[in-house]
């Protein structure tokens, strides 16, 4: 008995042919059996002593089985030797399915017999599937497939590896493993096969560069799985690499790994210049060795360029492999021209990319090409892609590749076109953006007041700082209005929202203010005044389906303070903005304990004043959330910041002002900022002279007496006659219709203030009298000497008033 073998048995199927596993026959030339081994016994039931002398078609054939067997038998007869399958017939009767082989035998003595080898029809078919796969394998199968001994030399490869390399497969045995790679590759190679032999454990689908000797500009990726080769007991052979060719799927999973990073990184901010050197920079050196971008200058400033515009353009981005273009280039931010008939040029009128995949040596000195820009002479594949955006040619990009050996191929640039369509898409968004900014701030900056009115009540520092990081102006402003009586309103407000409609909403609430201002009504006054202006807007937005209704649509928050420089007195309120800061002569600097206020636009809620004394010299500061608000610190915090940069009231104000915006606004600020810096001044008592008059007839000339006189004692005697007349009809209309005492006011500033006030709050009404009328005329006179009148409401009554410009200059 044959003793197996201590290991498993194998998947692979020996020869059933084999002299130890077939069944053996021979026959003389008269067809009887003259030899029978044991294995033929053994598979058929028949021992040598009953079939040997005995003819065949006797012993083995069954009958109706005797015509396919005499056809196969004269088909050996005629060629020398037969193989097929045919019923034999078992010792017990019946029938086993046999694959035969005949070949002739010749003996010394001339006669002829036959050697039949058996074995069952079942292994015989899988045996020679078996071949066949093996067959296929080294012929046929258009995977690669690469057997290599213990001695890391080729044993076969097969016809797969042979069309890979282009060399004949005969060629390769014996040589060392990795023999026609570059050498980098090959030692890649030869560690995996050697690792492999040495662990026994296979190595499945690992990714190896390669690139071949005979070849090697030309760089391919394979697949290769590594297994070893056994013999029964264990004993590895060499080992058998399967290699595919993925190339092609490779750059396509490359290109869509490409297409998915640099898709996700553009267009992550809307600016123009960002967005073009996002793109130029996800490139390189996945795609190309340079990468630039240029784009048509007007749509660098956010404007919509011409059809078929050939220029000028301007450099926005550009990437190269390595720290530096590998030879000279076009600056950034610099103008770009393109030759007529450069690949850029006929892009940027055509519309359509351009691939050149391989350039030759004189392709740069060819004319008409010498302006295509080239990183260098050594490029040798371009690609020139159109930036088109909704129907607009924005720019182009142009790829070059020089240290990379593989050209451009069809492939690169549907890549490139798909990526540059998205570009386009997001700079043209950018675009859109920065006009939409550009005409807002043109808007915002024709709201806010160019400069300080000119005034004595406060010096005054202002900053506005715009933020660099949100989409869209704010609503933030600030506001300098003097009013009457040498006072001045300081105000800052804020527009909740971004963009054009805050822009827009906050210009309307300036000039409301300005017009509340006029009216010298009281802060609380100018608050619910503007509250129902903010809830008018809002009604109106909703009527015209802006908004859906309910939602608050517009909303703002706003400081208003007004200062008396001859009182020295403040009176402030607030609806939802942030308090204002007061720092003390000596430098105490705190948050002014302010009632909050609701916010504008909610309606129905009071508002409520405050008024304080203000030392001279005094510093108030206004200003709006974006300078306490921003995230990176706590807005506590940020005021006690607030508070400790304004402990310095003597310094100069514009550097108080500067010292503020350095301690509290980033450099890349999340929100606007508006900030106003207020110190006050005092009116010396000798500017001011104030008298109270009985409610008497005579009080008129009184006044005219008082009036003249203290005009003699400011050398203005050349506007006497004026004051006098305006003080005069003044006194004279509150003695008629007020009923009570007039107080007489004269105020030298940079112009002369005259100003009567009573306690009725009655308002004087100019008109035109007839030459028939008695009276009537007074305000009328008034109103022509005067440069400005007006009158103001207080909670004790009202005060005309009026303004003279000065002759000359303060004494």
């Amino acid at each position: 008995m044959v003793q197996k073998p201590t290991r498993e048995p194998s998947e692979s199927h020996d020869d059933p042919f084999a002299p130890h596993l077939a069944a053996l026959a021979v026959l003389d030339d008269r067809g009887a059996v003259v030899g029978w081994n044991r294995r033929a016994q053994e598979l058929l039931g028949h021992p040598a002593t009953a079939v040997i002398g005995r003819p065949a078609f006797e012993v083995l054939v069954d009958p109706p089985d005797l015509p396919a067997v005499r056809r196969a038998a004269a088909s050996c007869m005629r060629a020398d030797g037969w193989f097929g399958v045919l019923n034999v017939r078992h010792r017990d009767g019946r029938l086993v399915e046999m694959g035969l082989r005949a070949q002739p035998l010749s003996r010394d003595d001339h006669n002829r017999e036959w050697l039949l080898t058996g074995a069952p029809a079942a292994d015989v078919l899988e045996w020679q599937r078996d071949r066949a796969v093996l067959d296929g394998l080294y012929r046929r199968c258009p995977i690669g497939l690469v057997v290599h001994g213990p001695d890391l030399r080729l044993l076969r490869v097969n016809r797969a590896i042979e069309r890979f390399s282009g060399v004949p497969a005969a060629e390769f045995r014996g040589l060392p493993t990795g023999c026609f790679l570059l050498p980098d590759d090959a030692h890649r190679a030869v560690d995996r096969v050697r690792r492999v032999m040495e662990t026994g454990r296979p190595m499945v689908y690992s990714e190896q560069l390669v690139r071949l000797q005979s070849d090697p500009a030309r760089e391919r990726v394979a697949m290769v799985s590594s297994f070893p080769m056994e013999d029964s007991t264990g004993r590895i052979l060499g080992v058998a690499e399967m290699i595919e060719d993925i190339t092609e799927r490779h750059r396509a999973q490359r290109r869509l790994a490409l297409l998915d990073q640099v898709g996700s990184r553009i267009g992550t901010t809307l600016d123009v210049a960002e967005t073009a050197r996002e793109l130029a920079e996800g490139m390189v050196p996945h795609l190309a060795d340079h990468a630039s971008v240029d784009l048509l200058r007007p749509v660098t400033r956010g404007e919509e360029p011409a059809q078929a515009q050939a220029g000028p353009l301007v450099r926005v981005g550009a990437c190269s492999v390595g720290a530096q273009p590998p030879g000279p280039t076009h600056p950034q931010g610099e103008p770009v021209e393109f030759a007529s008939g450069t690949p850029q040029a006929r892009c940027l009128v055509e519309g359509r990319a351009v691939l050149e995949p391989v350039l030759p040596p004189d392709w740069f000195s060819t004319q008409g090409r010498q302006g295509a820009h080239a990183p260098n002479l050594y490029v040798h594949s371009l690609i020139v892609v159109p930036l088109a955006a909704r129907g607009l040619v924005l720019g182009v990009m142009t790829l070059w590749r020089a240290g990379r050996p593989d050209p451009f191929e069809t492939d690169d640039l549907t890549l490139a076109q798909e990526l540059a369509a998205r570009a386009a898409v997001a700079i043209d968004n950018a675009r859109r953006f920065t006009q939409q900014q550009q005409t807002a701030f043109t808007l915002q900056s024709s709201l806010l007041p160019r400069a300080v009115p000119d005034q004595i009540a406060v010096e005054v520092a202002l900053r506005y700082l715009p933020a660099s990081s949100a989409p869209g102006l704010g609503g933030d402003w600030f506001d300098v209005i003097p009013l009457s009586g040498a006072r001045v309103a300081l105000v800052v407000g804020d527009v909740v929202g971004r963009g054009i409609h805050a822009a827009a909403t906050m210009g309307r609430l300036r000039t409301a203010v300005h017009t509340l201002a006029s009216l010298d009504l009281e802060p609380d006054e100018v608050l619910s005044r503007l509250d129902d202006l903010v809830n008018l807007l809002a009604v109106e937005q909703e009527a015209i389906g802006e908004r859906p209704v309910g939602e608050q649509v517009v909303g703002a928050t706003c400081l208003y303070a007004v200062y008396d420089p001859v009182s020295g007195r403040c009176s402030l309120a607030r609806a939802g903005h942030p308090p204002p800061v007061v720092t003390a002569p000596d430098g105490q600097a705190a948050p002014l304990d302010l009632p909050a206020g609701p916010p504008l636009g909610l309606g129905g809620l009071p508002f409520e004043a405050r008024e304080i004394e203000l030392a001279e010299g005094s510093l108030l500061c206004l200003y709006t959330n974006g300078l306490i608000g921003e995230r990176r610190i706590d807005a506590d915090l940020a005021l006690t910041k607030l508070c400790t940069a304004l402990t310095r009231p003597a310094n100069a104000l514009e550097r108080t002002c500067q010292s503020v915006v350095d301690s509290l606004v980033p450099e890349r600020p999340i929100d606007d900022v508006a900030l106003l810096i207020a110190r006050t001044r005092m009116l010396p008592p000798r500017d001011v002279a104030s008298w109270q008059l009985p409610p008497e007839p005579a009080s008129a000339a009184r006044a005219r007496a008082l009036t003249s006189a203290k005009l003699t004692e400011w050398g203005l005697e050349h506007l006497a006659f004026t004051t006098e007349l305006i003080a005069s009809e003044l006194v004279t209309n509150v003695y008629r219709y007020a009923g009570g005492p007039a107080t007489l006011r004269l105020i030298r500033e940079r112009s002369l203030v005259c100003e009567v006030g009573d306690t009725s709050h009655t308002s004087p009404h100019l008109r035109r009298a007839r030459t028939t009328d008695e009276g009537g005329r007074g305000l009328f006179l008034v109103a022509q000497m005067a440069e400005r009148w007006g009158t103001r409401y207080t909670r004790e009554g009202k005060t005309v008033w009026t303004e003279q410009p000065l002759a000359g200059p303060l004494p």
